[in-house]
C-alpha cells in the first residue's frame, strides 16, 4: 500500500553538513589561512589543488575556473567554436551542457541516450555528425563513465570534451575521467562528489597549447596585471573555493568508495520492480547519484517522502522539450528513450555516510508499494 502520511525527514538526499564535520579542523584551518592573508584571487591554493587535481587525473593541465559550466564555455571558446557550427551532445543531462554550447553562438544537436546506462548511444552519435559538427561533449552521467571508446571512434578526429562534472574519479578501462578526450569539465557545485563551499569548476586536459588558451580566457587575456593579449573574461577559480576543496580532495577516494558500497547495498537489497543501474563490468562509476526506474514514479516518490525519505529526479525534463531550446524546433517522440527515462528515474539518497540499515528501510518502503 502507499502511505499518504507525511514525516520528517529522517533520511536526507545528500549529506553536506556531515562532510564538513569530518575534516572540520583541516577546512576550517585552510579557510583561516587564506583569510589571514587577504589572498582571494590567484593565491597559492589555486595552483596547489590545480596541481594535485592534474596529477589525480593523470594529465599534466589542469585549470581551476568560476564553474563546471564556464569550463565547458572556455573550452568550446578555445577549440574556436562559434556562430554555424554544431555541437554533439546527449539530450539528457542538465541543462549546462547545452547552455554553454548557446553561449558560444553554437547549435547544440542532441542525440539520445543508451536505455541501459542513460548514457550518449555511440550509434546515435555517428548519425548525428554532420559537416558543421565542431566538438563532441559526451556527460559521464550520474557518475558512471559514458562509452569513451565507441564515442571516440565516431568522432574521427573531431575534438571530444568530457563533461565530468558529476564523475570526480571515476574510472573507464583503468583511466581517470578528466583524461579521456581532448579536455575534461568538471564542476564543484557543493552537492558533487568533491564539492566547494559555493561555485567552482576545472579544466583538465593534455593539449599544452589548449591549456595557454584557456588560461588567457579566464583571466581577461591577461599576460601581464595589465597587458591583455585576447579579450578573455572573469572566470577564475577564487583561493577560498581551492583551499577548501585541496583538503577535501584527501577523502575523495574514500567517499567514492562508500558510494559504490551504499550502490551494492540498493542492488541487493532493492526489490524486482525497481530497476538499477548495472554494475560496472569493466568501468568504475563513482554514483553522484543512484538513479533506478519504476513504474508509477511520481506515487513512489510521494509514498517514500511520505515515510521521511527524501529523493530527487535527475532529469524529469530531457532537454529538446525544455522552452529554453524551442527554438531548435524539436518535439515530443523525437528522442523516445530520454523521454521514457525521464516518466520513470527517481533518485534515491546517495552520500557516503549512509548506513545499511538505511537502505534496507528504504528498499522495505519500496517493497510496499503497489504500483497503479
Amino acid at each position: 500500500m502507499t502511505s499518504t502520511r507525511s514525516a520528517p525527514t529522517t533520511i536526507r538526499f545528500v549529506a553536506l553538513r556531515e562532510q564538513y564535520e569530518q575534516l572540520k579542523p583541516e577546512i576550517d584551518a585552510a579557510v583561516s589561512s587564506v583569510l589571514g592573508r587577504s589572498a582571494y584571487i590567484g593565491g597559492a591554493e589555486v595552483a596547489e589543488f590545480e596541481r594535485w587535481f592534474a596529477g589525480y587525473c593523470g594529465v599534466p593541465h589542469a585549470l581551476g575556473v568560476a564553474s563546471g559550466t564556464t569550463a565547458l564555455e572556455l573550452v568550446l571558446r578555445a577549440l574556436g567554436v562559434g556562430p554555424g557550427d554544431e555541437v554533439a551532445m546527449p539530450v539528457n543531462t542538465f541543462i549546462a551542457t547545452a547552455a554553454a554550447v548557446v553561449m558560444t553562438g553554437a547549435r547544440p544537436v542532441f542525440v539520445d541516450v543508451d536505455e541501459r546506462t542513460s548514457n550518449l548511444d555511440p550509434a546515435m552519435l555517428a548519425r548525428a555528425i554532420g559537416p558543421r559538427t565542431k566538438a563532441i561533449v559526451p556527460v559521464h552521467l550520474y557518475g558512471r563513465p559514458a562509452p569513451m571508446r565507441e564515442i571516440l571512434t565516431a568522432a574521427s578526429g573531431i575534438p571530444v570534451i568530457e563533461d565530468a562534472a558529476q564523475a570526480h574519479g571515476a574510472r573507464y578501462e583503468g583511466a581517470v575521467a578528466g583524461s579521456l578526450a581532448t579536455a575534461g569539465c568538471f564542476s564543484f557545485y557543493p552537492t558533487k562528489n568533491l564539492g566547494a563551499f559555493g561555485d567552482a569548476g576545472l579544466i583538465t586536459t593534455s593539449d599544452a597549447a589548449l591549456a595557454g588558451r584557456l588560461r588567457l580566457l579566464r583571466d581577461h587575456g591577461r599576460v601581464s596585471q595589465y597587458e591583455h593579449a585576447i579579450v578573455g573574461q572573469t572566470a577564475r577559480m577564487d583561493t577560498l573555493q581551492a583551499a577548501v576543496l585541496r583538503v577535501q580532495a584527501n577523502a575523495l577516494e574514500g567517499w567514492n568508495a562508500k558510494r559504490r558500497q551504499v550502490a551494492d547495498w540498493y542492488r541487493e537489497l532493492l526489490p524486482a520492480g525497481v530497476t538499477c543501474p548495472p554494475g560496472d563490468a569493466r568501468d568504475q562509476s563513482v554514483y553522484h547519484v543512484f538513479v533506478v526506474r519504476v513504474p508509477d514514479r511520481d506515487r513512489f516518490r510521494a509514498h517514500l517522502e511520505a515515510n521521511g525519505v527524501a529523493t530527487a529526479v535527475h532529469y524529469p525534463l530531457p532537454l529538446h522539450l525544455q522552452p529554453a531550446f524551442r527554438h531548435l524546433g524539436h518535439s515530443a517522440g523525437d528522442f523516445p528513450v530520454a523521454e521514457r527515462l525521464a516518466r520513470d528515474i527517481v533518485s534515491l539518497p546517495m552520500h557516503p555516510f549512509l548506513e545499511r540499515a538505511q537502505v534496507q528501510h528504504i528498499a522495505g518502503l519500496a517493497s510496499g508499494f503497489t504500483p497503479r
